[in-house]
């Protein structure tokens, strides 16, 4: 997917967004996002593009369903489905800021941080957050009715790292060796990953 403007060097945009707004918000000159960035952007962008994301979004019985919304080397950003029952496996992002807005829907998100407790929080529609690299979590639906929800990553396209459970959490996240990569080297493994 890419970006049907002059500056589609600079970063890639869904088609269906592609719009000066989004251009001008995901800043593709920035190099890494903050986790309060973060969750200002899939914030803004859940709330001010909701009727573009909803045509877009759409739902897979046979695993969970996403769309890659925007790619700079900064920041990365998606839209995932929820249906009821579907959910992640317990994993951290690598020692990438996250975050994310619940379009739609509710999800139910366990996390933990290192050698603390495992807590748990109902994320409702609206509801939004940003976290930091040290943190891991699982996020599901538990409930009866299919969710969605936006969200992005910086710095992009750094791998996961999956658990068994979340007490598998070492007592400390060291972070993956992230690069700044070009957007080409970006978009590539971008198409051949999901979130």
């Amino acid at each position: 997917m890419t970006s049907t403007y002059a500056d589609q060097d600079q970063f890639d945009l869904h088609p269906a967004l592609d719009s000066r707004l989004l251009r001008d918000v995901i800043h593709p000159s920035r190099d890494l996002w903050t986790p309060r960035e973060l969750r200002d952007l899939t914030s803004f962008v859940a709330s001010e593009l909701t009727t573009g994301l909803l045509q877009i979004l759409d739902y897979s019985t046979e695993r969970r369903w996403w769309a890659r919304l925007g790619l700079t080397e900064g920041v990365e950003l998606w839209l995932l489905s929820w249906l009821p029952g579907q959910s992640t496996e317990p994993h951290d992002h690598g020692g990438s800021a996250g975050s994310f807005t619940v379009l739609k829907g509710a999800v139910r998100e366990d996390y933990r941080y290192p050698a603390g407790p495992i807590r748990s929080a109902v994320r409702a529609t609206g509801d939004a957050l940003g976290f930091g690299s040290g943190r891991a979590h699982q996020v599901l639906n538990t409930f009866d009715v299919p969710a969605a929800t936006v969200h992005a990553y910086s710095p992009p396209l750094v791998p996961t790292r999956e658990y068994a459970s979340l007490l598998d959490i070492p007592d400390s996240i060291p972070p993956l060796p992230a690069q700044r990569l070009p957007l080409a080297e970006l978009r590539r493994r971008a198409d051949l990953e999901g979130p």
